[in-house]
């Protein structure tokens, strides 16, 4: 539940008395049209933008996080082309709410390292500190681009600037931006600090998207705006709720019931108990792309549309960011579905059909099992969607004939053999095993490793692999909660899923590992093939499970990746 708990009414009354700008965040109301964000587009290879982070408490104790540019757009489309060069400088406007307290309990950076005054080098992990994490860019973990080990910038700076282009190879689709400081990142992400990063182009890769008008939906979660109300009278009995040791909803099985935390959707809510859905207009059967980014801190989506509560069909093209020819194979590029599972972080882009003038559909996410330990994600509904003879156009329509992207020249990563295979598993442990509600470590470990928390202050890796190589990684789940598999600064492909091999020749960079119910004789687990050839991969940087406070609480490990002409030294972070 973090820090909101800790504020008072005084400490409102003295955050209204600082005049702090209580209207710069605003939210769209319950039931409101879906807008779409501001769209900034590079010119002449280049985009400039000036974001500033803002924290502040409403009066029911929830706290808003949102990027704002000079003019006072919210959380803007951020577009570029490959090869373009980013510029972005970030102001940080945070108070910190806690009054300092969680700040103290996750500082890990000494006097030499903060007093410096460098950004780059501060390491100061608090609840007014900030950064940047440019999620499924293949950029170096470097300060300036996308470190955020030791990258953290503070009130009192200057704005800090990042710069970097986007790979000449990146794939077209759909990435986001978002606060990466450990211990902090639940808050700040749950508040609603996230924004959509396209990279342009995914028309000249997959031609059925031509000439289509294309949306950016944002599906953010946050506390409930009503969280001591009633389910509603629609909804069958449920068991007693009950209470998971994060302090939420916990999974109760039904699919029903309160859920741990409300969603919005390009920040129009949709809260508990009745969920009125945001409005979506289209022209009659009109097709279009919809580029969809689970924002969520914690919750689960699983996507449907539904036209007389038959579920309609729902063309994927991309995943994460990745459109699925990417491999460079013959054969049909939409992969038609009829739901589309997005654990937190992930992005599916996918070709819809509006309904018939006269008549509506409606978008939910139907209900996630998250395990006996996980969080309750049920059934709701998110938007409907009207056709309407006049509805305006989204702002953004691809070209009708682009010219097609050139082939990739590098071999399909499922055709490359891996060096080796390590193994990794999720786990957990509640301190005080009298109290099943009360606080929990998380883990992910490897293989012959002992389980710890992750410590900012080793900068030890936990794995070393070496540029220029493919690996298999095993991830397996030994707790009885649903977990999402995130790495930074490459793709990965899943090649088995609970121990079968799978068919998905494309690529992702978020992955659920399924829960264990302990009674199985093993435990669940995925295999993904690791592409470590990219030079933009050479580095140190991180690994975690992306719901956030689970990473916030230790479930994230470290990776260095070794220039390819290197020897990577003998050690016990190799597994055989």
């Amino acid at each position: 539940m973090g820090f909101v708990c800790l504020i008072s009414a005084q400490w409102h009354a003295a955050l209204r008395a600082q005049g702090l700008p209580h209207d710069t965040c605003l939210r769209p109301s319950a039931g409101s049209a879906v807008p779409e964000p501001e769209d900034l587009r590079s010119r002449n290879g280049e985009l400039t933008v000036d974001l500033t982070i803002h924290n502040y408490v409403e009066a029911n104790g929830s706290v808003r996080y949102c990027y704002t540019t000079a003019d006072g757009k919210v959380s803007p489309n951020l577009r570029l082309s490959p090869g373009d060069l980013l510029i972005l400088n970030l102001k940080n406007d945070l108070t910190d709410l806690s009054h300092g307290a969680v700040a103290d309990e996750h500082h890990h950076a000494d006097a030499d390292t903060t007093e410096n005054g460098d950004p780059c080098m501060s390491g100061l992990m608090t609840a007014a500190s900030t950064n940047l994490h440019f999620h499924g860019l293949t950029i170096p973990p470097v300060c300036h681009q996308d470190d955020v080990l030791n990258t953290s910038i503070q009130p009192a700076d200057a704005p800090f600037q990042y710069r970097f282009r986007i790979p000449a190879n990146e794939p077209p689709g759909l990435y986001w931006y978002h606060p990466h400081i450990h211990g902090f990142s639940k808050a700040q992400v749950l508040g609603g600090a996230s924004g959509a990063l396209i990279v342009e182009g995914i028309e000249r890769a997959i031609k059925e998207v031509a000439g289509l008008p294309e949306r950016a939906l944002i599906i953010r979660d946050q506390d409930l705006l009503n969280p001591n109300a009633p389910p509603s009278k629609s909804e069958p009995v449920v068991p007693k709720m009950l209470i998971d040791r994060d302090g939420d909803a916990a999974n109760n099985g039904t699919g029903f019931g309160k859920p741990a935390k409300d969603l919005s959707i390009n920040f129009v809510p949709v809260p508990y108990p009745d969920y009125p859905p945001a409005v979506i207009e289209m022209k009659p059967e009109e097709r279009q792309l919809w580029r969809v980014l689970n924002a969520s801190a914690i919750t689960y989506l699983n996507l449907e549309i539904l036209f007389n509560r038959a579920p309609q069909p729902l063309g994927l093209v991309a995943l994460d960011g990745v459109p699925l020819n990417e491999n460079g194979r013959s054969g049909d590029s939409v992969d038609w579905q009829t739901h589309l599972g997005v654990p937190p972080g992930a992005r599916v882009e996918f070709i819809v059909k509006g309904p018939p003038l006269g008549t509506t559909e409606l978008f939910v996410t139907r209900s996630v099992d998250t395990g006996p330990g996980g969080e309750n994600d049920p059934n709701r509904a998110i938007a409907k969607i009207i056709a309407s003879e006049v509805a305006a156009e989204p702002r953004s329509k691809f070209a009708v004939s682009p010219k097609p992207l050139p082939a990739s020249g590098a071999p399909w990563l499922g055709d490359v053999a891996p060096v080796r295979t390590r193994r990794l598993y999720f786990s957990e442990r509640l301190l005080d095993p009298d109290k099943p509600n009360g606080p929990t470590e998380f883990y992910i470990t490897v293989d012959g490793q002992t389980p710890v928390p992750f410590d900012p202050k080793s900068g030890l890796p936990n794995i070393v692999a070496k540029q220029g190589t493919v690996e298999d990684w095993i991830v397996e789940n030994r707790s009885n909660e649903l977990h999402a598999f995130h790495i930074h600064q490459l793709h990965f492909m899943l090649l088995n899923y609970l121990g079968r091999p799978v068919s998905e020749p494309f690529l992702r960079d978020t992955v659920n590992v399924p829960y264990y119910n302990g009674r199985s004789l093993e435990y669940p687990s995925v295999r993904l093939r690791m592409d470590f050839r990219d030079p933009n991969t050479i580095g140190t940087f991180v690994y975690h499970c992306h719901l956030l406070e689970h990473e916030d609480g230790g479930m994230m490990g470290l990776i260095r990746v070794e220039p390819g002409g290197m020897q990577t030294p003998k050690s016990g972070t190799l597994s055989k």
